[in-house]
């Protein structure tokens, strides 16, 4: 049906800068929002940013004025900038999106979606 595809993690060291890429593909009808969220070893999955079909933006407090979120509605991709990372920022990230389907019989309800997730390592 639906499949969201990250890309972007690595190895950085300290106040350093990488860009994630989620692109969804399938039998899509809209996407209503589109985020990342990430989990580090022993800590639960939060939501790092999110960006909705209207523009609408939430981030963290932890990583507000260092990433920046975007979307590009023609390719069905959000991206998220992380600039000066932290040790702190290592986890495994993931995509998610709220997607409508487009099924044989119509469009199906909204319903969440995740990537398989990527690491992303901060080193000190």
């Amino acid at each position: 049906q639906v499949q969201l595809v990250e890309s972007g993690g690595g190895l950085v060291q300290a106040g350093g800068s990488l860009r994630l890429s989620c692109a969804a593909s399938g039998s899509i009808f809209s996407i209503n929002a589109m985020g990342w969220y990430r989990q580090a070893p022993g800590k639960q999955r939060e939501l790092v940013a999110r960006i909705t079909s209207g523009d609408t933006i939430d981030y963290a407090d932890s990583v507000k004025g260092r990433f920046t979120i975007s979307r590009d509605n023609a390719k069905n991709t959000v991206y998220l900038q992380m600039n000066s990372l932290k040790p702190e920022d290592t986890a495994v990230y993931y995509c998610n999106a709220v997607i409508i389907v487009m099924r044989v019989w119509g469009r199906g309800p909204p319903s969440d979606y995740w990537g398989q997730g990527t690491q992303v390592t901060v080193s000190s």
